[in-house]
């Protein structure tokens, strides 16, 4: 009978301390779950940019070719509890309307920002990651998009400067069709609407 109750406090004991490592392995878990869909201080940046924006856009088709300019608008707000900014760009292309809208946020677990893109005059997903360079004050993105030429994924970069509160400029490489040089594609200026 002794050896019966010890075994089963033994046993008892066993599962209790089983049970609290569960427990605290579930804690842990659930603080690095917290801690992941916290806002901070990237995220904090990004909101400072909410708000109605007008862009200056260039492009260039190909590389050494006669640039295309033209204007829209652009409007940015903070959504998912403040996690990600999400932009909607409205302009004209060669006559055609335009809309496309930008998602950014910053990974808290990987400390990259992250950026999709989608637009009217495509079927397909931007997707890019980037660090922020405090020295120039601009996150540095690398990606991949689709070539609708090729028919297949093709590596880009882009730079988001945060010049000043009313001012931001979009920079884009991306590989030239014909012959896969890198050139410089896009540069959009952004200002701040006056209220």
């Amino acid at each position: 009978m002794k050896k019966l109750f010890l075994l089963t406090s033994l046993t008892c004991y066993t599962l209790y301390t089983q049970a609290q490592q569960v427990s605290a392995e579930d804690q842990k878990m659930q603080q690095a779950m917290m801690a992941y869909a916290q806002p901070g201080a990237m995220h904090q940046m990004l909101a400072k940019y909410n708000g109605e924006w007008t862009g200056a856009t260039t492009m260039w088709m190909a590389p050494g070719t006669q640039p295309i300019a033209n204007t829209g608008t652009s409007t940015s707000a903070m959504i998912m509890n403040g996690l990600y900014e999400q932009s909607t760009h409205t302009s004209n292309f060669m006559g055609m309307p335009f809309t496309g809208v930008s998602t950014t946020g910053y990974d808290n677990a990987r400390k990259v920002f992250v950026n999709t893109w989608i637009d009217n005059m495509g079927s397909g997903v931007m997707y890019s990651e980037g660090k922020y360079n405090e020295a120039k004050k601009c996150i540095e993105f690398n990606g991949t998009m689709t070539c609708p030429i090729k028919c297949k994924a093709v590596n880009f970069s882009q730079t988001l400067t945060f010049i000043d509160d009313n001012h931001q400029k979009l920079e884009m490489w991306a590989p030239d069709q014909k012959t896969g040089k890198i050139y410089k594609s896009m540069e959009i200026m952004f200002t701040r609407k006056k209220s």
